[in-house]
């Protein structure tokens, strides 16, 4: 039996083989040491699982919920952006629920894209940009980020062909893989480049709430215009340590809300209601729980930074996300640096190139360990590697 075309042409989902390689290794009896996938290791606060257990006591939540999402629960997303952007969001025309952002970010293609029609995917990026443009029969077109370029995409660098016949772009602040964070006048920058070729602008905020410094990150949607082009994704499961209940949302333009819902009506059958008010208590809840992620993430970065800094990195600290990116030592590509690291130190790192080819010469750690656990890591990481050269 010969699967879809679409399906074929897909590249191996980077996670799935992180995940394999976890496996595989642990039943040789080895203590591996992941660093490989963000997923958030604390447990979700108390107070969100009381008010899951409490809904989903309640018979009426077991029924089909709306595709859409509950009103009280795209009021609390809408309450959530005016408190936390100084965003104004229509609950009932400007914002539609997700199975988690993954699901709308896979999804959007399938609404704006037509066979052979041209996405713009920023490079190297969250796989499910170039992954859903490749299902929907589009064509994915990389724009790289440059380190020089504080790995912000350059809209001038666009070939003028290529954004005239663009339909959409992604773009992902604070940025996975790269920890890079943008400023209001870049998203000024992309809406106006929107305006000018009639691009739908799809931006990925899911790590708006971790960051380092005094200034919280801004939304793409505070910028004057971006409700007209673009649309933003984001939801619990990095904030709340929620991965696993696979709720978020889109807001923003009312039309490609109002066209994402159509689809999602068509191919599910909405959020578990009790997840939902779940959600409620999350972000209209107390927030002591995001700022204590925000401080174990700073002290956990801490400690990847010195250990990298101690083998010979010169790096920056990322001032956001839950990630550290830095290039592989002379010699390597991220493929053969992060097999040497898996099989001489136990440890998993993920290689740049999983995030497309700009991501080559690159490698990611995710700081979803404990401090002992990374800091073990690292010890054995210079154990093999010693003072590396760049």
């Amino acid at each position: 039996m010969q699967e879809a075309r679409a399906i074929q042409s897909l590249p191996p989902y980077l996670f799935a083989r992180i995940e394999a390689k976890i496996a595989e290794a642990k039943a040789q009896g080895k203590d591996v040491i992941s660093l490989g996938i963000g997923d958030p290791d604390r447990p979700t606060p108390q107070h969100i699982i009381d008010r899951l257990v409490e809904e989903s006591a309640k018979p009426a939540n077991h029924q089909y919920p709306s595709s859409v999402g509950l009103l009280e629960y795209r009021q609390a997303v809408a309450q959530w952006y005016e408190l936390r952007f100084g965003v104004e969001v229509d609950s009932k025309t400007e914002i539609v629920s997700l199975l988690g952002s993954k699901e709308g970010i896979a999804h959007i293609s399938f609404c704006f894209l037509n066979p052979g029609e041209i996405s713009l995917v920023t490079d190297p990026g969250y796989p499910v940009y170039n992954i859903g443009a490749i299902l929907a029969n589009g064509q994915p077109y990389a724009v790289p980020l440059r380190e020089e370029n504080g790995f912000l995409p350059r809209f001038a660098d666009i070939p003028a062909e290529i954004a005239a016949k663009a339909k959409m772009m992604f773009i992902n602040y604070p940025n996975n893989p790269t920890g890079a964070v943008a400023s209001l006048e870049f998203y000024e920058e992309a809406v106006a480049f929107a305006q000018k070729h009639q691009v739908l602008i799809c931006h990925d905020a899911a790590y708006s709430e971790v960051y380092f410094g005094q200034q919280p990150p801004p939304s793409f949607l505070q910028i004057k215009g971006a409700k007209e082009v673009g649309i933003e994704f984001h939801s619990v499961s990095k904030t709340y340590n929620m991965t696993g209940w696979r709720v978020g949302w889109a807001v923003g333009n009312p039309k490609v809300v109002e066209v994402l819902g159509k689809f999602k009506s068509n191919v599910d059958s909405g959020v578990f209601q009790a997840i939902q008010y779940a959600a409620i208590t999350a972000l209209a809840g107390p927030q002591d729980c995001v700022a204590e992620m925000r401080q174990v993430y700073r002290e956990r970065r801490d400690v990847v930074m010195a250990g990298l800094h101690k083998m010979g990195w010169k790096l920056q600290a990322p001032e956001a996300s839950i990630y550290v990116w830095a290039p592989v030592p002379k010699g390597y590509n991220s493929s053969t640096f992060a097999e040497l690291v898996l099989e001489q130190a136990d440890v998993i790192i993920t290689p740049g190139i999983g995030y497309g080819n700009y991501g080559d010469g690159y490698f990611r750690i995710a700081l979803t360990q404990e401090k002992d656990r990374l800091t073990e890591a690292l010890a054995r990481m210079y154990r093999v590697l010693g003072t590396v050269a760049f």
